[in-house]
């Protein structure tokens, strides 16, 4: 958290208490009229309400007041929370139109539409030619050339290419383990290592089933 960048947004808050901000009235008509009249300090991203201001503020703060409970990761957005709370409840509500394969995030489907549109990889990576379908996910695969691993553990300082691999790490520190089997009990700290273990009651299952035709 940059705590430089705090104490200003702080200050400033402080500094502006005393001026009246502008009436709903006129934040109605800049937003009417397109002006963006709220800007940030940091980085002179303009905006149109400054209710909206205020929160990409927590962008440039590190603080995130939304928190999962499930494993404590925090977002600057409610919305992104409760995209986030999908990975733990295992619900897939973005289903694809043409296949019906379904997937826990947005994104994660519209690049699966590229499969039936036929669009080629236009994003290519420079050093081993693999393709994408999105600029985003070029940018993430060029960091396993760079060796950069800009998610970092407080903890340990143990480096990672994806948050989301930063995120299952965490686990090992914090001894959560949020997914449970629903046959047994039996709680594990990833998701992989639950389906591992659900393979053993599918071949108990399956072999039970075998043992009952025998004796019929």
């Amino acid at each position: 958290m940059n705590t430089c960048l705090i104490i200003r947004f702080e200050e400033k808050q402080d500094t502006e208490l005393p001026a009246p901000g502008p009436s709903a009235v006129q934040q109605s008509q800049d937003s009417q009229s397109g002006y963006k009249t709220h800007v940030c300090d940091v980085c002179r991203k303009g905006f149109l309400l400054r209710s909206n201001l205020k929160q990409h503020m927590l962008v440039h703060t590190g603080i995130k007041p939304h928190v999962c409970s499930e494993c404590g990761k925090g977002f600057t957005q409610l919305s992104n929370l409760k995209t986030h709370s999908i990975v733990h409840t295992g619900e897939k509500p973005h289903v694809c139109g043409v296949c019906g394969k379904a997937y826990t995030s947005l994104h994660n489907l519209k690049a699966h539409d590229y499969v039936h549109t036929g669009q080629k990889k236009r994003h290519i990576c420079e050093t081993c030619g693999q393709g994408f379908y999105q600029r985003g996910d070029l940018k993430t695969h060029n960091l396993i050339h760079t060796g950069q691993k800009p998610h970092v553990c407080c903890i340990c300082g143990k480096g990672f290419i994806k948050r989301g691999d930063l995120n299952v790490h965490m686990v090992v520190h914090t001894g959560d383990k949020p997914h449970a089997c629903e046959l047994c009990g039996k709680r594990f700290a990833q998701r992989w290592k639950l389906m591992k273990h659900s393979l053993v009651h599918t071949r108990k299952l399956a072999k039970g089933a075998v043992m009952k035709d025998i004796s019929k």
